[in-house]
């Protein structure tokens, strides 16, 4: 086996070293993400992602360049490169620009922070809405986002780079805004009185003492009670708003407040459904 590997070495020694320097860029990369991943324990940032993903990027570079060079015949091709330097970046900058834009305006929004791991964003073009949901991943060419139905949306760097993000978490705490209708017969003082009184068993809820109920419009059905919660985390701002929307809705049935809804009636000549 020995003697084996010994004439291969001597045969082919380009091709042997071409073969090591590639486990190494793999080894490089696998220390790479191990290390990162180590990070991500202790620190998840939308940046480090970044960071990442363009350390892989290098090293991928550097090895398949030194593999290369191993060569006579692509050594030859890379010496010519080289020695032409201007006119190849030139050349490559022109075909391709996108990937380029999109790998400047990664380190423009890993600069920048407009958004970061776990926070819930909407992306804007103009009036359109390109994607919204939670920021899970990014790499040197995109970020990934998570929309609410499952599926994760992935949009270029530049793209995000040039567009309006509404950033629902860009500080804390997290605030979330419910309404409930109720009949315009309703005593509103009362139907107020029972809406704070059901958040202030909310366990969740932070900055009690500055909740405040509003009438925010009149509907066809009655009127619309607006308030606003506010929690630490955005996973808890979730559950806080799905227990009040239960608690209200029964708080206020258990009180014969009604909550108004369409209905529709069929007449039947004489019949009615």
């Amino acid at each position: 086996m020995i003697g084996g590997m010994e004439k291969i070495i001597t045969e082919y020694p380009e091709m042997f070293s071409a073969v090591v320097i590639a486990i190494l860029t793999f080894v490089s990369i696998m220390i790479c993400n191990r290390v990162f991943r180590m990070i991500y324990k202790r620190k998840n940032r939308l940046h480090l992602k970044f960071m990442n993903s363009v350390i892989n990027v290098v090293i991928s570079v550097v090895g398949a360049y030194a593999c290369l060079t191993q060569f006579e015949v692509t050594k030859e091709v890379s010496t010519t490169l080289l020695r032409s330097g201007t006119l190849i970046v030139a050349v490559l900058t022109f075909a391709a620009q996108k990937a380029l834009a999109n790998v400047i305006a990664g380190f423009s929004i890993s600069a920048s922070r407009p958004c970061d791991i776990g926070q819930k964003v909407r992306i804007l073009s103009g009036s359109s809405v390109i994607a919204e949901g939670l920021v899970t991943d990014m790499t040197i060419r995109h970020i990934v986002i998570e929309q609410y139905d499952g599926q994760s949306c992935i949009v270029p760097n530049s793209v995000v780079d040039e567009a309006v993000i509404v950033n629902t978490n860009y500080s804390s705490p997290y605030g979330n805004i419910l309404e409930v209708d109720v009949a315009y017969d309703t005593d509103i003082d009362r139907a107020k009185e029972i809406i704070v009184a059901t958040c202030m068993e909310e366990p969740l809820l932070i900055k009690k003492d500055t909740l405040k109920v509003t009438v925010s419009r009149l509907t066809s059905n009655g009127l619309v009670l607006k308030f606003t919660v506010w929690t630490k985390e955005l996973d808890e701002s979730f559950t806080a708003s799905s227990n009040l929307r239960q608690h209200v809705v029964e708080a206020l049935r258990a009180n014969h407040i009604t909550i108004p809804y369409n209905t529709v009636t069929i007449d039947r000549g004489s019949e009615t459904v």
